[in-house]
């Protein structure tokens, strides 16, 4: 996981702290944050570490065959059952279960997961045989899941017992720091991965990243890199090979003077804005002094939104 910004170091201490016990763990986020990214991160960091991550993705697999895939089945259990199977909560045995998408999960099957959670043991389906397991979940969702407890959708008990810690990952619009440092990297990968000459971001590219609010979060800025790679021609990278609109910036260009002080006043805005406008908070952060601070909100008539 590459990051610089304040948002995603908190994650990180996070995942060190719980990487150590064998709590269940949830992780939030909207998709393309790198939600299996942290699951892999605290599995590694786990004593586990030695044996199987196994993940199953509850939204990609229809619901009649999504218990068969989690607690396996018996020969005969089923019309095309001609074997015994087992399931993934099986495979993981003293390792991790990560399950994408739990929001999706059908009444029914919350029900069961709830038990084996409970209990540590599990039944395959047309068995009568308790099947001990020893596993560590970690699920995650892109859904509001207390919205859907309240509205009834899932199970508040299976909420709390999954949710024992959470991990709320921000957007990457709320990542500026590391877009570029994300792109430079995801650039140098998939040069290496696809063996192409070396090639740079274009500063047009730079411009355009920076402006952009990625609503696809990071999977959409390694998918746009990845095509340009493929896709693009010259040493540079450019907006246009990452099919983003060039800053209007590069077309009507302002003096230095000006674009350092939009800059600025973006910057401090930002940090004020992060520290709900405690100004000793935020000045320390900028490493200036508190008058300054006021003179440079002054100046750039700086004013609270909320």
């Amino acid at each position: 996981i590459v990051s610089r910004s304040p948002g995603m170091e908190k994650i990180f201490a996070m995942i060190r702290k719980v990487a150590t016990t064998d709590v269940s763990v949830l992780v939030a986020g909207k998709s393309g944050t790198g939600k299996e990214l942290v699951a892999r991160a605290i599995h590694q960091h786990s004593n586990r570490r030695g044996k199987p991550i196994v993940i199953i993705n509850c939204g990609a697999i229809p619901e009649n065959l999504l218990e068969s895939e989690l607690f396996g089945h018996e020969k005969g259990s089923f019309t095309g059952a001609d074997s015994q199977r087992r399931g993934k909560i099986e495979f993981a045995n003293e390792g991790t279960l990560f399950l994408d998408e739990i929001g999706d999960l059908s009444a029914s099957l919350q029900v069961k997961l709830l038990r084996f959670l409970q209990e540590h043991q599990i039944e395959r389906i047309g068995g009568r045989k308790t099947i001990p397991v020893d596993v560590r979940v970690i699920a995650a969702t892109n859904r509001d899941l207390k919205q859907d407890v309240a509205q009834g959708r899932f199970r508040e008990d299976l909420f709390y017992r999954l949710g024992v810690v959470t991990l709320s990952l921000p957007a990457l619009k709320d990542r500026r720091e590391d877009l570029l440092l994300l792109a430079r990297t995801f650039l140098q990968r998939i040069l290496l991965q696809y063996q192409k000459n070396p090639r740079t971001l274009a500063r047009d590219a730079e411009m355009a990243i920076e402006a952009y609010d990625w609503p696809g979060n990071v999977r959409e800025l390694e998918n746009r890199v990845k095509r340009a790679v493929i896709m693009g021609e010259g040493k540079q990278i450019t907006a246009a090979d990452l099919e983003l609109e060039s800053p209007a910036a590069l077309d009507h260009p302002l003096p230095l003077r000006a674009i350092r002080e939009q800059t600025e006043k973006a910057y401090i805005t930002k940090i004020l804005e992060q520290h709900r406008w405690n100004i000793s908070q935020a000045a320390l952060k900028l490493g200036i002094s508190r008058p300054t601070l006021h003179d440079l909100v002054k100046k750039y008539q700086i004013s609270r939104t909320s």
